[in-house]
């Protein structure tokens, strides 16, 4: 990809010089639903992990291994239909609102995939993109891998020059994301009362993926910003339950053990508040915005069978999916760079945002591939 010294590469001119949010108005002409994808079908689930997996070397007994979650859901990752709901949601919501909008969906992993997304745009005549993630948080493979995905499908499709993309700001405090959550958790606590359970026996574990400590450091400008931002956000969730004890805890290792990822484990954590007398515990999937694999097989299987093995009672609260809020706040955070809305206005609920709309020069590097082309995000 060709790189112009000083500039953002692929971005509107708003975006192109690079600042933290821009406030200056940008006519986009349609939205780019980009997400991890699964696959939907037996068939599917190996070439799926291939595709996960690639250049890192992982050997095909794993990638068994891992297809048995896939296979105990008949070869099918909830994901795809997920994104299509969501899909329909944001449709619908941007026809309430008599935004002119098309929302196109692409993949980073199965079909449809990202470069599928852009062939759509060039074939209907869209030029200027804003693109939603679906992940909200700071990290190689929550954010940055993303926007090299964004780079990647403008060079295999030959539209450099021809598309435009610029990305919305990560939202893990904006408050359409927390407010789903800021509801579960009440209900999960009300739910555990109606067990007999006292608050001050109740935890709440907010799960999240784990990543290597590597990339956790390196996550954000100034590093360190997944763990912060996921703390920050438990925080203002907690804020209503002073009595109750919470943990931000951490799911879906697939590293060799030679290598560090965060830490504790859910099933671990689990298993030592059952030692120190906890009667029940709420499991919130913070970092998660659906039900995906990772929450019906290691939260809805596995930590809750650990729950269920130690005599803890369990709840896990939902994750936004197409609620009301989450659906809508997308759309505000498309509508607020459209319009250009000053930052003083853009609704966050934590000190650490809102978060960045044109990403970093260093944000979170991939220690192991080094800086690629990214796009929505100043060099390196």
């Amino acid at each position: 990809m060709t790189i112009t010294n000083g500039l953002v590469p692929g971005a509107t001119p708003a975006a192109q010089h690079g600042p933290e949010h821009v406030e200056e108005p940008v006519a986009y002409d349609a939205i780019l639903l980009a997400s991890f994808g699964g696959p939907e079908g037996q068939d599917d689930v190996i070439p799926f992990l291939r595709n996960v997996t690639r250049g890192r070397g992982i050997p095909e007994e794993r990638l068994e291994e891992v297809a048995h979650h896939y296979r105990a859901f008949g070869g099918v990752s909830p994901i795809n239909d997920q994104n299509r709901e969501l899909k329909a949601a944001l449709e619908a919501e941007l026809a309430r609102r008599g935004v002119d909008l098309p929302v196109l969906w692409g993949n980073r992993n199965w079909n449809p995939y990202v470069r599928d997304a852009l062939t759509e745009a060039h074939e209907r005549g869209f030029t200027t993109l804003i693109a939603i993630g679906t992940s909200a948080y700071s990290s190689y493979s929550s954010c940055r891998q993303y926007r090299e995905d964004y780079a990647m499908a403008l060079a295999e499709t030959g539209l450099e020059g021809v598309i435009q993309i610029d990305k919305v700001r990560q939202f893990f405090d904006h408050p359409g994301f927390v407010e789903p959550f800021i509801e579960g958790v009440a209900q999960g606590l009300t739910d555990a009362a109606a067990q007999g359970i006292r608050p001050e026996d109740t935890h709440v574990l907010f799960a999240t993926h784990s990543i290597p400590t590597a990339d956790a450091e390196r996550s954000g400008p100034q590093g360190n910003a997944y763990q912060a931002q996921h703390l920050a956000v438990a925080e203002v969730i907690m804020l209503d339950h002073p009595s109750v004890g919470w943990d931000l805890v951490y799911q879906s290792r697939s590293g060799p053990p030679t290598q560090p990822w965060l830490e504790p484990d859910i099933n671990d954590r689990i298993t030592e508040l059952a030692g120190a007398g906890t009667k029940a515990v709420v499991i919130v999937p913070l970092g998660f915005i659906s039900d995906h694999m990772e929450v019906k097989w290691d939260l809805d299987t596995e930590a809750l069978e650990t729950a269920e093995e130690h005599g803890v009672f369990a709840v896990r609260v939902p994750t936004p999916g197409v609620h009301a809020a989450f659906v809508s706040g997308l759309v505000d955070l498309v509508l607020e760079r459209r319009d250009g809305v000053p930052t003083a206005e853009r609704p966050a609920l934590t000190d650490l945002g809102p978060w960045y709309d044109v990403c970093r020069p260093g944000c979170c590097e991939n220690v192991r591939l080094g800086f690629k082309p990214a796009l929505a995000g100043l060099q390196p």
